[in-house]
């Protein structure tokens, strides 16, 4: 069980982090909907978009992030953008591609805060002999600024060997490391030495 934490504590998380603060940056950049100031405090929504699809390029050209949500709504009492079905996909990194899916997700104006909701899984992409790593929890909150993610919801990572299940995890880029923040167990299993058995 000890050999689990150190396997998730290397590039998942640091991809995941730096997957989520280009998602925020980029939403609140290049997607805020260019609406009039509205001076009254209504609380419903100016713009509502259906279908929603936007590309980010690299300087060569290529496509470095793919966003697609369902509908995206903009408060404009607070400035927050909500989505419907986000899913994004970020090939920013070389060893492999992220996506990211939840049902819901709000993200506050600037970008400071993004809240994904309901069925959130993250999936690392398999690479160079790593097998694929997922990341499944029922609310993730995202602190760009901070370089931190954190959920207090049941959470569980898996890859090929190793299965982590806690309540509460917080994903820290610049250190990289997960912190379970209760009731942790996991296991790990040997390919190596379960071959060795033979």
């Amino acid at each position: 069980m000890l050999r689990a934490i150190p396997r998730l504590s290397g590039f998942f998380p640091l991809l995941l982090l730096a997957v989520l603060a280009a998602l925020t940056f980029w939403l609140n950049q290049a997607m805020q909907p260019n609406v009039a100031p509205v001076e009254s405090q209504r609380e419903d929504p100016d713009s509502i978009v259906d279908n929603v699809t936007a590309y980010r390029m690299d300087a060569n050209g290529n496509i470095k992030h793919t966003l697609h949500a369902r509908r995206m709504t903009h408060y404009p009492h607070d400035g927050s953008n909500h989505l419907v079905a986000p899913h994004f996909t970020s090939n920013a990194s070389a060893r492999a591609p992220m996506t990211i899916t939840s049902r819901t997700a709000r993200i506050s104006s600037g970008g400071e805060h993004v809240y994904f909701e309901t069925d959130v899984r993250a999936v690392r992409a398999a690479y160079d002999g790593h097998s694929e790593m997922v990341m499944e929890t029922s609310f993730l909150h995202v602190t760009p600024d901070e370089n931190i993610a954190r959920t207090d919801k049941p959470v569980t990572i898996t890859d090929a060997n190793t299965v982590a299940h806690a309540i509460g995890l917080e994903l820290n880029s610049e250190t990289r490391i997960i912190k379970f923040l209760s009731s942790f167990r996991g296991t790990y299993h040997d390919p190596d030495r379960a071959k060795s058995r033979r």
